[in-house]
């Protein structure tokens, strides 16, 4: 049986979350805590602060969040429902780029405690919006590798070749693009991805022709010999 932790009351999370307009119902929903628990650090904060039920009530008579903030979270909830993952702030998407701009914002008010109430609720209903560090970066490095590997074979080159004796640029997404055939024939790789690999790059998971030699560049004419 797990215990259940002690909290030092009164709870200055649930404290600062009532005084940006959230109520005891919602905080409790939010955090998994039993709402009476919840209601009774509120009273003994209540009784140390009185001004926190006037910074409360305030709180929760403002206009949650501007017309355009409401669009935004519904496109980010769409978003994220369709792709299973959450926008890359290196998307080639100009969209994409928007929403995860206005997620970090987001998760950075978060993090200082001053994110409205109602993003605070919205934003509930995604898995981890919140984010960590390593997986933000992991995901922006994908994405990046992603946009060169389009790039470069924008350019006119054939599928990047991962052998060791291949150097630089060629050989990095060569490794990079052996990576996401391997862990796609093991299904390991996330659904989202795969899509955006077939829009991106089509053909991807079959790439060079075996046996396929490279195209030789023209060398400089020899004069002919009499």
């Amino acid at each position: 049986m797990t215990d259940t932790p002690r909290r030092s009351a009164p709870y200055q999370e649930w404290v600062l979350m009532y005084r940006k307009g959230l109520s005891r119902g919602q905080i409790a929903d939010l955090t998994g805590a039993a709402p009476a628990t919840v209601g009774y650090h509120l009273g003994l904060a209540r009784t140390l602060d009185p001004r926190l039920q006037h910074e409360h009530d305030a709180a929760a008579r403002k206009p949650a969040i501007t017309g355009q903030g409401r669009e935004r979270l519904q496109q980010l909830v769409a978003f994220v429902q369709d792709t299973g993952r959450y926008p890359s702030r290196s998307s080639g998407d100009v969209s994409e780029r928007t929403l995860a701009a206005w997620l970090q914002r987001r998760r950075c008010e978060a993090a200082d405690g001053t994110l409205a109430p109602a993003y605070l609720q919205g934003l509930a209903e995604l898995p981890d919006w919140r984010g960590t560090p390593r997986a933000v970066a992991n995901e922006a490095r994908w994405q990046d590798r992603l946009t060169a590997l389009s790039a470069y074979l924008a350019s006119g080159h054939d599928w990047p070749r991962h052998k060791a004796t291949v150097p630089g640029h060629e050989h990095e997404l060569g490794v990079w693009l052996h990576t996401q055939r391997y862990k796609a024939r093991r299904g390991e790789l996330a659904p989202a991805k795969l899509v955006a690999l077939d829009a991106r790059v089509p053909g991807w998971r079959s790439g060079r022709t075996r046996g396929r030699k490279l195209l030789a560049r023209p060398g400089p004419i020899q004069p002919t010999q009499y």
